[in-house]
């Protein structure tokens, strides 16, 4: 079996492919663009290890038999030969960003119930804030109800994570009747059988949750069933103080839509780490609208990224190894 790997091993993830798969051949190099993973694989491989998947790779690779992301969505590389290659296994690294982007969505939720995005921008002119200013407006989220749009590793964890700060949870999911987690996890982490939320609903519920909720946390993947998921008549149902984080990507919400109700004050506020286009133009307004809190796509950004991905692929390369079910498999028909 011949393993490429385009992200460059350490010699600590080297031996850790190697346990999975003794006897293994593994050709690994740091490709930082698409000619360089093409080249790469120009002797052909058993099994890809990486982000980007060129159609040119996949052609050169006549024997690939899996493919093992580094990213959780799928979105960008379900598309052209390898979304015609129904024989070739596609699995995501589900379950390693559900910490870092929990924590990030539970700050966003922090910093706006509490001002700090108002104070940090006072901060920059030099202003001082009386202590009255923030009477009105700062606000426990404890007792607060939130709606989890999307109920996989990361929106469970996020739920764990709220519940402990005394929220309660609500969650929407594809299939609300399977409530447990099956995909890759680490240990103590998220809500794998599904016991946190207080109601369930399905997407046809998706009106009702945001009526409920005084947060919501968008995790959703992008599909064809997803784009613009959250539009204009979803948003209007918010509740005027509710408070969203859209940690999924732009496309499932209708940014237009959101900017108007922003600007409007019918909601509270956002916290947007993705937007419909990236990077986010300059002459946006959500630059300059006070109730958002806006970061370059990085919510899921942390030190050893690689590491957690290795140990997710080595997982799977003990079951690929002996003909078992992959873990954290991509359905191309929902496109993640």
């Amino acid at each position: 079996m011949k393993i490429l790997s385009t992200v460059g091993l350490t010699e600590v993830q080297r031996r850790q492919i190697e346990g999975a798969a003794p006897g293994a051949q593994i050709v690994d190099r740091r490709c930082r663009s698409q000619a360089e993973m093409v080249e790469a694989a120009e002797g052909g491989c058993d099994v890809l290890f990486g982000f980007r998947v060129p159609d040119d790779l996949v052609r050169r690779a006549p024997d690939l038999k899996w493919v093992q992301l580094l990213s959780a969505g799928a979105d960008h590389i379900m598309k052209g030969e390898l979304a015609a290659r129904d024989a070739i296994a596609v699995t995501n690294s589900s379950g390693i960003h559900s910490t870092p982007i929990a924590e990030y969505t539970i700050g966003s939720m922090l910093a706006w119930s509490h001002g700090l995005h108002l104070t940090l921008r006072a901060q920059m002119r030099r202003e001082w804030k009386r202590n009255s200013q923030f009477m009105d407006t700062v606000d426990s989220m404890r007792g607060k109800t939130l709606g989890v749009i999307g109920y996989g590793s990361i929106g469970r964890e996020t739920a764990r994570i709220a519940q402990a700060l005394g929220m309660t949870i609500l969650a929407l999911k594809r299939n609300p009747d399977e409530r447990r987690d099956t995909g890759w996890n680490p240990p103590g982490v998220g809500d794998p059988e599904g016991r946190i939320p207080a109601r369930w609903y399905g997407p046809s519920d998706c009106t009702e949750i945001l009526r409920e909720s005084d947060y919501v946390t968008v995790t959703l993947p992008m599909t064809p069933h997803t784009r613009q998921f959250i539009g204009r008549s979803e948003i209007a149902a918010m509740r005027p103080n509710a408070y969203l984080v859209n940690i999924g990507r732009g496309e499932v919400i209708d940014q237009a839509a959101l900017i108007e109700a922003l600007r409007e004050g019918r909601i509270g506020g956002a916290g947007l780490d993705v937007f419909e286009r990236e990077p986010l133009e300059p002459e946006s307004p959500l630059w300059d609208i006070e109730t958002v809190i806006l970061s370059p796509h990085m919510s899921g950004a942390f030190k050893d990224y690689n590491g957690a991905c290795c140990e997710v692929f080595a997982a799977n390369l003990a079951r690929f190894t002996k003909g078992q079910p992959l873990l954290n498999q991509v359905d191309r028909a929902l496109g993640y």
